[in-house]
């Protein structure tokens, strides 16, 4: 899940924004003041982005910015504005903000706003390797050793996702949330998708693989090779668990 922190001291502002936000599957934490938002910063695992108000009290949002993006490497930052001077949109980019937005302004932009952040963020990296599978992120290009293989775009992002964070199981709607941009979407393209890029991971011969794990989402593994050679003549060859009992959620 994305994490984001929301700071304005506007009660009723920050409320909103974070609603929105929380709609887009984002985890959201509030501050009011600048000092609270480097508390929070520095005392969690770090946020994927912020939004922060200029005109906060005590320590004003570009001075905010600097330290945030000391203190959180690669975070995403979004400035709020009821200004539109280009005096104020200049110093905010010289703090380190990469976006800024002007109020009023409407959720569904912000949102935009933050996943094309989000998306930008992760092409600062050249690539993503997991086991025997690289993923290009310049050119959204996979190869397993010297194959290449050929994916859309929604199947591109849809791997990148779940191999940015091997092991670790998605829900649908996470993943309906960073892929299509609204965890309203049915379900159901979610699963075609995983079933998409498996046939053109198995095509191309590569290890991964992307458990279903009943009832909550999906993982990716990648599988030693060794483990799938046959057994030594005369040995049984171990039975393989029907469901990922440690995964898989009780009845």
């Amino acid at each position: 899940m994305v994490r984001a922190l929301v700071v304005d001291d506007e009660p009723e502002m920050a409320a909103l924004i974070a609603r929105g936000l929380r709609g887009e599957e984002y985890q959201v934490d509030i501050a009011d003041n600048g000092i609270d938002a480097l508390s929070l910063a520095r005392d969690t695992d770090g946020y994927d982005v912020a939004v922060l108000d200029v005109m906060l009290p005590g320590m004003s949002g570009f001075e905010l910015c600097r330290r945030l993006k000391e203190a959180v490497p690669g975070i995403g930052i979004l400035l709020l504005t009821a200004r539109d001077a280009v005096d104020d949109r200049v110093r905010g980019l010289d703090a380190g903000a990469d976006d800024y937005l002007t109020k009023p302004f409407h959720l569904a932009e912000l949102a935009a706003r933050l996943r094309a952040l989000r998306r930008r963020g992760r092409l600062g990296a050249a690539r993503v390797e997991v086991g025997d599978t690289v993923l290009d992120l310049a050119r959204q290009l996979v190869w397993v050793g010297e194959r290449k293989l050929r994916l859309s775009r929604t199947e591109f992002d849809l791997l990148r996702m779940l191999a940015e964070r091997p092991g670790e199981v998605f829900e649908r709607g996470a993943i309906l949330g960073e892929i299509w941009g609204s965890a309203r979407y049915d379900p159901n393209i979610v699963d075609q998708y995983v079933s998409y890029v498996r046939r053109k991971l198995d095509a191309g011969g590569s290890a991964l693989k992307i458990v279903t794990v009943r009832g909550v989402g999906f993982r990716l593994e990648a599988v030693d090779p060794a483990a799938a050679e046959p057994p030594a003549a005369g040995r049984p060859a171990a039975r393989a668990p029907a469901e990922d009992a440690a995964a898989t959620p009780s009845a």
